[in-house]
C-alpha cells in the first residue's frame, strides 16, 4: 500500500487458509485472476523457503487493496492478527492520499463479533491473553485492529449465491474503476 509506482499487486489477500483456502478464498483468488487482477495469495506468491512473515509484510505494503477476509478461526492465528494490523497501519498512512482501500469480508461471522471481540473472536484473544500475558500490550493492538476493520463497509456473507462489488483505485485521485464478480458457492460452505 505503498505510493503508486510501487504497487506490485492489485489486491493482498487476508484469510485463515483452513478456513477459507480452498472454498471462498480459492474461488474469489480465481475470479479475480480470471479477470486479470494481480492478487497476492500466500501459498502462489512465497517462494519455498522464503521467510513468511516479511514476505507477507512486503506483500501488503506493495499491494493496492487488501481484502481481509474474516471467518470463523481467522483470530486464532497470530500471522492473520500481524496482517490485518499491519494492513490497517498502510491504510492509516495512505488513506488520505486515496492510495489504497480496504475491504473486509465477513464470511459466516458476525460483523460484531469481530468488532467487540464476541463468539470466536472473543475466545481466541482471551486464549492469545493467556498466551502473551507478558506482551498484552500485542493482544490490546490486534483487538484494536480488529475492531477498526469491522467498522469499514465491508461484504457479509453466509452462503449461497454471492456477487462482491469490489472496488480498485486507478491511481487518478477519486476516479474508480468496478469490477462485478460471482461467487456461487454450490457446496453450502
Amino acid at each position: 500500500m505503498a505510493g503508486l509506482a510501487s504497487f506490485a499487486y492489485d489486491v493482498f489477500l487476508s484469510f485463515r487458509g483452513e478456513d477459507t483456502r480452498y472454498g471462498f478464498t480459492g474461488n474469489l483468488y480465481s475470479a479475480l485472476n480470471q479477470r486479470g487482477i494481480q492478487t497476492f495469495f500466500d501459498e502462489k506468491d512465497i517462494r519455498k523457503g522464503e521467510e513468511l512473515t516479511p514476505a507477507l509484510m512486503r506483500a501488503i505494503k506493495e499491494s493496492r487493496i487488501a481484502i481481509v477476509v474474516f471467518s470463523k478461526n481467522y483470530a486464532f492465528s497470530t500471522f492473520c492478527l500481524k496482517e490485518v494490523t499491519a494492513i490497517l497501519e498502510c491504510y492509516d498512512k495512505e488513506k488520505k492520499k486515496n492510495d489504497c482501500v480496504v475491504l473486509p469480508v465477513f464470511y459466516k461471522v458476525n460483523p460484531s463479533d469481530v468488532r467487540h471481540g464476541r463468539g470466536s473472536y472473543g475466545e481466541a484473544l482471551a486464549k492469545h491473553e493467556v498466551t502473551f500475558k507478558d506482551e498484552l500490550d500485542k493482544v490490546n493492538k490486534w483487538r484494536t485492529s480488529l475492531y477498526k476493520a469491522a467498522n469499514l463497509k465491508g461484504f457479509n456473507f453466509k452462503h449461497g449465491n454471492i456477487k462482491l462489488f469490489a472496488i480498485f483505485p486507478t491511481g487518478v485521485i477519486n476516479h474508480y474503476y468496478i469490477y462485478y464478480f460471482e461467487y456461487i458457492d454450490k457446496r453450502g460452505i
